[in-house]
C-alpha cells in the first residue's frame, strides 16, 4: 500500500518502525512460499518485495501476515493493497528508487530508504540471489536517474513540502517561532530548510536531547530542548513540524491544549508528516489549533515539481533499461549451474592434461610452458563460447526450450558426475 491506495490513518496501522524489520522480515521466513523477501516501510508506502515458490500462495501468505501484524482493525484490506508479479514488480521498484512513485515527484531520501530496506534484510537474512541482484539494480537505477537527468536537480523533498504547507497556511515564515520535533534524517532536513527561510527561531524537540543538540549545532542556529519540557515550548511556538518514529502520539489533545490555554487568541499551525501519526487528530478541534497530516502534502505543488516532471520521460528510459537488464539475468539464470558445470569440466579435464604433457616434457623452457597453458584455455574458451552464448540467448526469450538443451548438453557431457568423462582421458587419444 501507499500513499496513493491508503489513506494515512490505514497505513499508520501497518507502520513498521525500521528497528523492526528483522524482527518482520524473521516472521516472513516461517511462511513456506515465501523464499526472499524485503520490506520497504516510509511515511508514504509499506511494500514487500518476494520472490516466491508458488505467486497465488504466495500473495496469500504475506495478506495473512499483514492481518495477523496489523495495529487495530482496518476494514476491507485488500481495497487498499496493490500486486505486481514479474516485470511490473521489478519496473515498479526501479519507479520507487528513482523518486518517480513518491509523493514528493523525484525525492532524493527515497534512494535511501531502498538501500535501508535492503541491508535490514540481508542482516535478517532474508535475501537471496534473486532480491540482491534485484535492490543493486534498483539503487544503480536510482543513481543513473539523479546523475543523468534533473528529476532531483532542486531541493524539493517531504521536509521541504511541509515546510512550503506551513507557509501556505501562515504567510511569510520570516519572524516566526518554529518547532521541529524529531531529529532524525527527516526532522533535520526540514530544520536545514527553516534556516533559509529566516524564521525567528528554531527549536528542535527529540527524545534524546543530545542527538536534538547535534543537529541545531549543525545548523549554528536556535536552541534544543527534551521532549519532557514540549509544552513551554509549544507555548510559544506559531508553527510545529513533526515527524518521529514513535509509535505514540507525541503531541496529544490534552497537551496542545494545556500549551493553548497560555496563548489562547494566537493561532497555531501543527504539520505532522510522521507515520504513524506524532499528532492526535483531536488535536484539530482544539480552537486556534490548524492540523494537517502528510496527506495534506499532495495539495502542496511547487514550480520546482512542476519543472521535474520534464525529465520523467528520460527516467522512464534509464528504468525501462535496468528492467530489461534484470529481466534477461533472471531468466537466463536457471541455465548457470549446467554453464558452470560444463566450464569446471572442461577446465578439469584441460588443467590435468597439461599437467601430463609438462610432466613427459621436462626440458622445456618456462615461455614454452606459458605458451602451451595459453594455448590449451584458448583452445577451451572457443570451443564453449558458442554453445555457451547460444544457451543465455536461448533463455532470454524461450526459457522451456533452453532447459531442454541445457538437459541434453547435461546429458551428453556426464555434467550430474555419472557419465565416462569422469574417467581419465586416454593419453593416446591425447597424443
Amino acid at each position: 500500500m501507499n500513499h496513493r491506495t491508503a489513506p494515512v490513518e490505514v497505513r499508520e496501522r501497518h507502520a513498521f518502525p525500521l528497528s523492526k524489520a528483522g524482527e518482520v522480515l524473521m516472521a516472513l521466513r516461517d511462511y513456506s512460499a515465501v523464499r526472499e523477501c524485503v520490506m520497504t516501510s516510509t511515511c508514504g508506502r509499506l511494500e514487500f518485495y518476494a520472490e516466491l515458490g508458488d505467486y497465488e500462495l504466495g500473495v496469500a501468505q504475506l495478506k495473512t501476515f499483514l492481518t495477523n501484524f496489523r495495529h487495530g482493525e482496518v476494514g476491507d484490506l485488500d481495497s487498499y493493497l496493490y500486486t505486481h508479479l514479474g516485470k511490473e514488480a521489478v519496473a515498479h521498484l526501479l519507479r520507487v528508487a528513482t523518486g518517480l512513485d513518491s509523493m514528493v515527484l523525484g525525492e532524493a531520501q527515497i534512494l535511501g530508504q531502498v538501500k535501508d530496506a535492503y541491508v535490514q534484510a540481508h542482516e535478517a537474512g532474508s535475501v537471496g540471489k534473486v532480491l540482491h541482484r534485484l535492490f543493486h539494480e534498483a539503487i544503480q537505477t536510482g543513481k543513473a536517474a539523479r546523475t543523468q537527468t534533473g528529476i532531483g536537480a532542486d531541493s524539493a523533498s517531504i521536509g521541504s513540502a511541509a515546510v512550503d504547507l506551513a507557509r501556505a497556511q501562515v504567510g511569510s515564515l520570516e519572524g516566526k517561532h518554529v518547532l521541529v520535533i524529531g531529529a532524525g534524517r527527516m526532522g533535520t532536513l526540514v530544520a536545514r530548510r527553516l534556516r533559509h527561510e529566516h524564521v525567528g527561531e528554531i527549536v528542535v524537540a527529540n527524545r534524546s536531547f543530545q542527538r536534538a543538540e547535534h543537529v541545531v549545532l549543525e545548523l549554528g542556529a536556535g536552541k534544543a530542548v527534551a521532549m519532557p519540557g514540549i509544552v513551554n515550548v509549544l507555548t510559544q511556538a506559531d508553527i510545529v513540524i513533526t515527524s518521529t518514529g514513535a509509535s505514540h502520539f507525541i503531541l496529544t489533545a490534552q497537551n496542545v491544549a494545556e500549551a493553548m490555554a497560555n496563548r489562547p487568541h494566537r493561532p497555531l499551525c501543527i504539520v505532522d508528516i510522521a507515520v504513524p501519526r506524532d499528532a492526535d487528530p483531536e488535536c484539530a478541534s482544539i480552537p486556534n489549533v490548524a492540523l494537517h497530516d502528510i496527506d495534506a502534502l499532495t495539495s502542496v505543488v511547487s514550480e520546482h515539481i512542476e519543472a521535474r516532471r520534464e525529465h520523467v520521460p528520460v527516467v522512464n528510459e534509464i528504468i525501462a533499461e535496468h528492467v530489461q537488464r534484470f529481466q534477461q539475468w533472471y531468466q537466463t539464470r536457471s541455465a548457470v549451474p549446467v554453464i558452470s558445470s560444463l566450464v569446471e569440466r572442461a577446465e578439469e579435464i584441460r588443467a590435468r592434461e597439461v599437467q601430463r604433457l609438462l610432466q613427459r616434457c621436462p626440458d622445456l623452457s618456462e615461455r614454452e610452458k606459458m605458451l602451451i597453458v595459453s594455448a590449451t584455455m584458448t583452445i577451451v574458451s572457443r570451443l564453449l563460447h558458442v554453445p555457451v552464448t547460444r544457451i543465455r540467448e536461448l533463455a532470454a526469450s524461450n526459457q522451456a526450450e533452453a532447459m531442454d538443451r541445457v538437459r541434453v548438453l547435461g546429458e551428453l557431457f556426464a555434467l550430474d558426475g555419472k557419465g565416462p568423462l569422469q574417467t581419465p582421458v586416454r593419453a593416446d587419444l591425447v597424443e
